[in-house]
């Protein structure tokens, strides 16, 4: 009796350990769970997606219109017309989402400081080049007030402030060649406007896929892209 009562003992010490261990595993994932950050904000968001939905419009319509003869998906006027409504669309969009950041502040955030920019750079590098694959952790802590790494605020500030409206000016021009036509003379004629429309479009086909690949190494694969519908990063 007293061998099975020492048993018995011992079995019930070791469930007891055991549901602690598993109390205390649940406990420290909920805590990380509990650890959100409101970072993006509403209309950001609502930008974010709107401008994401346009751009896959613009690319699919543009590839056609390039490609008129090689393509079919739909007639080369109704890529035209699709086209130039979604264009008018993003530069309503760009209008509200650089208005919006110079109301309220946030402009900053795309903009980079130089305070030890090169160390904070060659950090990124090292982190994307092949610490990320080692696990470590992203040199840069996402804050409300610092969102953005500095390569991606100097990727950003490119983007948004000039090779956006850069696309939109491009576009508008071949839009309304004559209405347009001295201003089109000015940048060198109409090649040259229609050359740097389709690279600037080669480009940004490019960086949505590079940014739909980056948007996946987050705590988890879909981290950052919930975030961009929530609001709320993981610290």
């Amino acid at each position: 009796m007293e061998n099975i009562t020492a048993f018995d003992t011992g079995e019930q010490e070791r469930v007891l350990s055991h549901d602690r261990r598993t109390f205390r595993k649940k406990e420290a994932v909920g805590n990380v769970k509990n650890k959100m950050r409101y970072i993006h904000h509403a209309p950001i968001r609502v930008w974010h997606w709107v401008n994401a939905t346009a751009f896959i419009f613009l690319l699919v319509t543009g590839v056609q219109i390039r490609f008129a003869e090689q393509l079919d998906w739909f007639s080369l006027e109704e890529a035209i017309h699709l086209h130039n409504y979604v264009g008018f669309m993003v530069i309503s969009n760009y209008c509200l989402w650089l208005f919006y950041s110079l109301a309220s502040g946030q402009i900053r955030l795309y903009l980079p400081s130089c305070k030890n920019m090169i160390r904070k750079i060659k950090e990124q590098v090292v982190y994307y080049s092949y610490g990320i694959f080692r696990g470590d952790h992203n040199p840069h802590a996402v804050t409300p007030e610092c969102k953005f790494n500095v390569m991606q605020q100097q990727t950003y500030a490119l983007i948004m402030f000039v090779l956006l409206p850069l696309q939109i000016v491009t576009g508008l021009f071949l839009w309304e060649i004559k209405r347009f036509e001295n201003y089109i003379q000015f940048m060198g004629g109409i090649r040259i406007v229609n050359l740097l429309h389709v690279v600037l479009f080669f480009f940004f086909a490019a960086f949505m896929i590079g940014h739909l690949y980056l948007s996946t190494l987050g705590h988890t694969p879909l981290a950052h892209i919930k975030a961009m519908f929530t609001g709320y990063e993981e610290e």
